[in-house]
């Protein structure tokens, strides 16, 4: 039980940073550049610890990086 709660909020906490850079895609660029080093962390350390398999992870990180680069270009 112990280790699903650790699990449910490390997940929690991705769900969160990849909601956020994405809001921030939408308005502001380079804070959304900022806050995906944080995404970037959180994704690592649920794939690290076995929450997000290495796969899923990676494709995480690279839609959420093409998405800011996007952001990047229109603005």
């Amino acid at each position: 039980m112990k280790k699903h709660v650790f699990n449910l909020r490390r997940k929690r906490g991705v769900t969160d940073a990849t909601k956020n850079v994405k809001k921030l895609a939408a308005t502001d660029a380079s804070a959304a550049r900022e806050s995906l080093s944080a995404a970037y962390k959180a994704i690592d350390k649920a794939a690290k610890r076995g929450i997000l398999k290495p796969n899923t992870a990676a494709r995480k990180k690279s839609r959420l990086s093409a998405q800011v680069k996007r952001a990047a270009t229109k603005s």
